[in-house]
């Protein structure tokens, strides 16, 4: 029997050997078409061919082209199982001619590929065309012998493909095969046309025209082909089934899930049985082009994919969860062909194994609640929607999962009365939130919210993609067209852009469309659904529904993207080395620079800094990948990953895995930023300074990469220039600084022995005493000090109080206009005298506000140091205002 693989290889070598470039698929993630979920056709990644915007070195191309419909306009999820050939996930054959060639040949490759090259007797091939489409009818009978009545006109736009409102577009022909009279139906354009006997199995379309605009059409100068082949509808002709899920690659699926669960005893077992081969493939491939289960766009639809997967496991009696266990089979079967796969096996596994880990709770306490609703129902009658809105609200159980569960025993939702639940919470949401506390005009960001959903980030892989502009705000309203030079903030579908959280800074770069350019300056991310991107409209005019492209500033992203990496290694190593009380308290994650605060009782030694510092670049040069996972914050905690701080976290979290060697990982942590993808991206780091911000809080700031290399740069420029200037060699800078300030130690006690000799020396001041004397019954000695710094005052003190024995010193030095002044009282005269308060007496003269110091000795000063003189005069008048009757000791 040919395989489906083979099927594959031979399509794509027949158009090989024709000339057609053979094109590996592109990615299920539209690289070039914004508004499409996922690719939907084998002709969306040549899109832009067709319209003239890209050029390839090729004018005609071949390709299996992976393809999934399970969102938006291309739903076919909810038929999945229950009919033979609708899928999720499909593959699509397909040979393009870029302005090469035309009808003929189209026609004629098609027709020799299946009759001669696969052998398909030509009786049972029937053709279509468009009514008025004369050439291709009469090619049909020219180059296949067909008769009129197996080339059917029809007249309606199932025969007439258009890419859009406007662009390329034309008639098409599709290529049906007869499986018996035994199945019920008739052929395309009958009565009975819906029925499964005739299934069309190709279609060719001629691109032959442009639509200008609804009333003007014109004839493309260079016209295309586009065709598409469904893999699994031709599989099942040639295999001899009428069924898709009969054939070799379904089949082998569904052995893996019958082995593992209940064989397929009936009808619903069937079906099961079905849905979770078909939904395999989705999820597998899904996963491996980049796409993870979340709660907004992409990631939501795969999660509904693998959740109803799930949901037949649990009806088929899987104790365990079943769809990881299923991947090997998967890759088996198309590994070889798809690589990818392959090499995503251990992320496939793991991601379907938390989720379903995840979801079995749910789904048991769903369909209990779900049992205990529809108790007393019967075929026919309908869920409350308040019901369906309570199992999706309180307890995680989607509304399709509702619906799914009730269509076996014949029962419905109230889908209206669903939806009036959901707008009730979320007014009930704006409403709490607007009271928060929150601007006002920010409500404008609930109403995008609303209108358009959150923004899809697909900054994690790309640093570029295409998006539709769902909004344009200015001054916190809602505008439709902003013109060249104004600022706005632009909010697109989806976009690579980060917007600013978790202490990482926003993407800047710039918006491109037809005839527009906006440069981007940052990111922000309200309600932490959108990416709005903060720009400035640079030239020609955006409006809201343009595509555009988005460009982020690769050398800012690569930046912040090592700084964040840096941070995650910073926190393990300042764990390592001081303990698992350290814990983040902040961070900043900026292109030039990171900070990051952390719990610490006291400041790092340089000794510590230093192991900080070797331990995190001895993780960068191990240049380890880092791996990223998607776990429940619970699990994740649990596992060992720590939580940042100030991050607020959903369901599910990314868990960031780096360093370490084969037996421990290094850092693990709780992170929804960007991050390099192996270690030694970060090329270096270096400290820059380590400080307190706070009590027990301590705060380290440092550079990596080109950033950290020039700072180090810059420190060696300095230590040359220094030694340069010394007249030695870098190495021996330390010890002569040290030499010199020894030195310069000796010089200035030296001078300041100078100093104080000279001020001593120096003539008396009008109103000082030219020696000791007695006043108000005490030895007293008064004395300006010209040039004296006020730092000895005190040994001066000391030495006069020795010379009186008993008494006061008062002594006031005068340097650059401003004069200090200190007073010492004998430890005899203390109690009575008390220098604190004959200081505050000397201050207010020179200008000052108080003073301090013990009752012996005392010091203050003051603005005005021309008034020295006064100010002792001052104190003498004090003491004598204030005599000591006491026999006082004679002054020697």
């Amino acid at each position: 029997m040919i395989t489906s693989n083979d099927i594959r290889r031979s399509f794509l070598d027949y158009f090989g050997r024709a000339g057609h470039r053979i094109v590996p698929s592109a990615p299920l993630v539209p690289q070039n078409d914004p508004t499409l979920m996922f690719v939907n056709a084998g002709m969306v990644p040549f899109k832009n061919v067709f319209t003239g915007l890209e050029s390839r070195p090729y004018s005609t191309a071949v390709s299996s082209q992976k393809c999934v419909r399970a969102g938006g306009k291309h739903n076919d999820l909810d038929n999945v199982g229950y009919t033979a050939r609708h899928h999720t996930f499909f593959e699509m054959l397909g040979n393009f001619s870029f302005g090469d060639y035309f009808k003929p040949q189209a026609i004629e490759l098609a027709w020799t590929l299946l009759t001669k090259e696969w052998g398909i007797p030509a009786e049972k091939l029937t053709v279509t065309v468009y009514h008025t489409d004369d050439e291709a009818a009469a090619l049909w009978k020219s180059i296949a012998g067909l008769p009129d009545e197996r080339i059917i006109r029809i007249a309606t736009n199932d025969n007439f493909w258009s890419m859009g409102d406007t662009g390329p577009c034309g008639p098409c022909s599709e290529i049906f095969y007869d499986h018996g009279d035994h199945i019920p139906g008739g052929p395309p354009g009958s009565p009975d046309e819906d029925g499964d006997r005739f299934v069309e199995i190709w279609n060719l379309v001629f691109m032959q025209y442009e639509q200008v605009d609804a009333a003007t059409r014109l004839d493309l100068p260079r016209p295309s082909i586009d065709t598409g082949m469904g893999l699994e509808r031709i599989a099942a002709v040639l295999q001899g089934v009428h069924d898709n899920y009969d054939t070799d690659t379904f089949k082998a699926l569904i052995r893996a899930s019958e082995e593992r669960t209940q064989p397929a005893a009936n009808a619903g077992q069937i079906a099961s049985h079905r849905i979770i081969a078909d939904h395999l493939r989705a999820s597998g491939f899904l996963v491996a082009d980049g796409v993870l289960p979340s709660n907004e766009g992409r990631g939501y639809v795969l999660r509904r994919i693998m959740r109803r997967a799930m949901r037949h496991a649990h009806l088929l009696g899987a104790a365990e969860p079943l769809m990881y266990r299923l991947v090997p089979a998967l890759v088996a079967e198309m590994g070889v062909a798809f690589p990818e796969l392959a090499r995503a096996q251990p992320l496939i596994e793991e991601t379907l194994k938390l989720e379903e880990t995840r979801f079995r709770q749910t789904l048991v306490n769903g369909l209990r609640l779900l049992d205990e609703a529809t108790a007393k129902m019967g075929p026919g009658d309908i869920l409350p929607g308040d019901v369906a809105f309570k199992l999706y609200d309180t307890f995680g159980f989607p509304y399709d999962l509702t619906e799914d569960a009730l269509r076996a025993n014949g029962l419905s939702v109230d889908r209206a009365g669903f939806d009036t639940a959901m707008a009730e919470q979320k007014r009930a949401a704006r409403a709490a939130w607007t009271g928060s506390g929150a601007k006002a005009s920010d409500t404008v960001w609930f109403d995008i919210v609303e209108a358009s959903g959150a923004t899809e980030f697909t900054g994690y892989s790309s640093t570029r993609g295409q998006a539709q502009v769902v909004a344009l705000v200015q001054g916190g309203k809602q505008v439709r067209q902003v013109e060249a030079g104004a600022d706005v903030d632009i909010v697109t579908n989806q976009s690579p852009f980060y917007g600013e959280s978790g202490g990482q800074a926003g993407d800047a770069g710039s918006i491109v469309g037809e005839d527009m350019e906006a440069a981007v300056r940052d990111t922000s991310k309200p309600l932490g659904k959108l990416h709005v991107h903060h720009a400035t409209v640079t030239s020609g005019t955006i409006t809201v529904g343009d595509t555009v492209t988005l460009t982020v500033d690769a050398d800012k992203r690569a930046r912040l993207r090592a700084n964040h990496s840096a941070t995650h290694l910073l926190h393990a190593a300042l764990r390592h080395r001081l303990g698992g009380h350290v814990t983040q308290k902040g961070s900043l994650v900026a292109a030039d620079r990171l900070r990051f605060d952390f719990s610490q009782p006291r400041a790092l030694t340089p000794d510590d800094i230093a192991a900080v510092e070797a331990e995190v670049n001895a993780q960068i040069r191990g240049n380890r990948a880092v791996s990223t996972r998607l776990m429940t914050p619970d699990a994740a905690i649990a596992a060992g990953a720590l939580a940042l701080f100030g991050e607020k976290y959903g369901d599910e979290v990314r868990v960031l895995s780096m360093g370490g060697d084969d037996e421990a990982i290094y850092s693990t942590e709780l992170c929804g930023g960007t991050h390099v993808n192996a270690l030694g991206d970060i090329g270096l780091f270096k400290i820059t300074s380590e400080s307190a911000v706070a009590s027990g809080v301590r705060r380290i700031e440092a550079l990596t990469g080109e950033a950290a290399r020039q700072y180090l740069n810059d420190q060696e420029n300095r230590l040359r220039a220094a030694a340069t200037a010394m007249k030695v060699r870098p190495d021996e800078v330390p010890a002569r600084i040290e030499v010199w300030a020894e030195e310069r130690r000796r010089l200035e006690r030296e001078l300041a022995e100078a100093k104080r000799a000279l001020a001593l020396a120096g003539p008396p001041s009008a109103g000082a005493s030219t020696g000791p004397e007695i006043v108000g019954g005490v030895g007293f000695i008064g004395q300006v000090l010209e040039g004296l710094e006020a730092k000895n005052l005190r040994g001066l003190i000391d030495e006069a109080k020795q010379t009186l024995g008993s008494g006061v010193v008062v002594l006031v030095a005068v340097n650059d206009g401003r004069g200090s002044v200190a007073v010492g009282v004998t430890d005899d005269l203390k109690d009575m005298r008390s220098a604190v308060d004959l200081v505050r007496t000397a201050s207010a003269v020179l200008g000052g506000q108080g003073g301090g110091g013990r009752a012996d000795f005392a010091q203050a000063g003051g603005p005005e140091g021309s008034k020295a003189a006064d100010a002792i005069a001052a104190v003498r008048q004090s003491l004598a205002d204030q005599p000591i009757t006491a026999p006082v000791a004679a002054i020697s």
